[in-house]
């Protein structure tokens, strides 16, 4: 029970930004834009929620962190738009757009930083995620003290944006018209919907959720920006997009595991079965992990038929 109670606040913690970036990707491909630009995505989040924190930490006090979010979702969206117009609009291909969408976010954000700090990182923001103990449901015998102590909300929040996006994508006709331009959007054109409109929002969406991962990552785990701070993350929740077969629920499993293999490189030490492995096995672990996973699954895992490929109106 000790260990368990180690385990799984730690777990659930380096998941939540990659749940909400990997739903992001789900929402972009499911529309049928590639999103190899996720990583990007995340870097201005990360930015975006750090320098407002830093900024306006006096002003909403405690609730800095949230709105922080909220910074990072918008800004997240807005530069998405760059990849909506390249590859939408100017119809270039998915994965060089979201290259260099990834390029650009990284060079973009660091400058910015040295441009106003004068340094190569931010100062430590002192409003950021802490832990908390969810009130009546940590005193449940069991998995109060598992689940809902030294936890995190935005654990909590990531879950429940997960629902809301399977419910979304699979219960909504804005749901049903994202799904039918990312599997047949001549048929969906020939029913009256907007194949390059409903393209743009999924992309937007995309960008909105991996800002808000990239802040969330940020503000409760490396508590400042630095070239380091978002060092494979986005890559990773697009790994877990892909293991979880395009679906919000299964993207959602798969970045929890992912987090799991995350937090063992943090937390390791402290587990008396693995004191005995070398630090440097359990920070490379995640991405070992991620690569078995792909490998073993990538074949049986069917990305929507339209994913990547471009649309022409009227085109047969």
């Amino acid at each position: 029970m000790e260990i368990l109670a180690i385990i799984i606040p730690s777990t659930l913690l380096w998941a939540a930004p990659l749940v909400f970036t990997a739903l992001g990707g789900v929402f972009s491909e499911r529309s049928g834009v590639v999103n190899i630009g996720l990583e990007g995505l995340m870097w201005i989040g990360a930015f975006t929620a750090i320098v407002f924190n830093l900024t306006f930490a006096g002003t909403f006090g405690n609730w800095t962190p949230w709105i922080s979010l909220i910074a990072a979702m918008i800004a997240g969206g807005l530069f998405s738009i760059l990849h909506a117009v390249a590859s939408i609009t100017f119809r270039a291909d998915h994965t060089v757009s979201g290259v260099a969408i990834n390029l650009l976010a990284s060079g973009l954000t660091l400058f910015l930083v040295k441009l106003i700090y004068g340094k190569g990182e931010t100062d430590i923001i002192q409003n950021g995620f802490s832990k908390i103990d969810v009130p009546v449901l940590k005193d449940i015998p069991i998995i109060g003290k598992l689940f809902f102590q030294d936890t995190y909300w935005t654990s909590f929040v990531a879950i429940i944006v997960a629902v809301i996006a399977w419910y979304i994508i699979y219960k909504t006709p804005f749901g049903l018209r994202l799904r039918s331009v990312g599997e047949h959007p001549m048929a969906a054109d020939t029913m009256g919907i907007n194949v390059s409109k409903m393209r743009y929002f999924g992309v937007m969406i995309s960008g909105a959720l991996g800002g808000i991962g990239g802040g969330v990552y940020a503000e409760s785990i490396s508590s400042n920006f630095s070239h380091a701070t978002i060092s494979g993350q986005g890559f990773m929740a697009l790994a877990a997009m892909i293991f979880g077969k395009w679906h919000p629920l299964g993207a959602m499993g798969a970045a929890i595991f992912f987090g799991f293999a995350q937090s063992l490189s943090i937390i390791g030490s402290s587990l008396p079965f693995l004191k005995s492995i070398p630090s440097v096995y359990l920070l490379i672990a995640p991405y070992v992990l991620t690569i078995l996973a792909l490998t073993g699954f990538i074949g049986r895992a069917e990305a929507p038929k339209a994913d990547g490929v471009h649309y022409i109106k009227g085109s047969r």
